[in-house]
Order: C-alpha cells, then structure tokens, then sequence
C-alpha cells in the first residue's frame, strides 16, 4: 500500500464535544427546514387550488419569517414555521 507518510500513533483523536454540537446543529436546521417546506406547499395548495394568491403569499412571506426565527432560536426550533403551517392549513380548509 501506498506509504502516506504518518504512523498510527500521529492521528489526532476526534473532538467529540465539536462532533455533537455539529450535529445538533444538523438536526436542528432539518427540522425546521422540513416544517418550512411543508408550510411553503401549503401556501402553494391555498394559491393552486383556491386561487388565493394573495394568501398564500402572506403564507410564504410569515414561513420565511418564521423559519429565521426558528433558526435563531434553539428553544422555538420548528414551531415558529408551524404557525403558518397550520394558518395555511386552516386556509385550506376553510377557503
């Protein structure tokens, strides 16, 4: 095999403190990425099926909103862009 150069005794061991952190921040922004896309396919639902586009613009415009505030907050996580999840849920419906 090809000689790289370093024995096993140069390898550093891993930051396992950094790795966990990383990956709470992975699971984190994928639950609230996931909750933003539903929210943005129900603003288009609202728009395509009960041509109200005006709302589901509104819609859109509070997930993206939302989303930053999720993103920003630990502690709120995916329920702030559940909020206009389920505004345009309700829209849906009721429209």
């Amino acid at each position: 095999m090809a000689d790289h150069g370093h024995s096993a005794t140069d390898i550093p061991e891993m930051d396992y403190p950094a790795h966990e952190d990383t990956y709470r921040g992975f699971i984190h922004f994928a639950e609230v990425g996931t909750v933003a896309c539903l929210a943005i396919v129900a603003a288009l639902a609202v728009g395509g099926t009960k041509h109200a586009w005006g709302t589901a613009l509104v819609g859109t415009l509070l997930t993206l909103v939302g989303t930053g505030v999720g993103i920003a907050s630990t502690s709120i996580a995916w329920k702030a862009p559940a909020v206009p999840f389920i505004l345009m849920l309700l829209a849906l419906v009721l429209l």
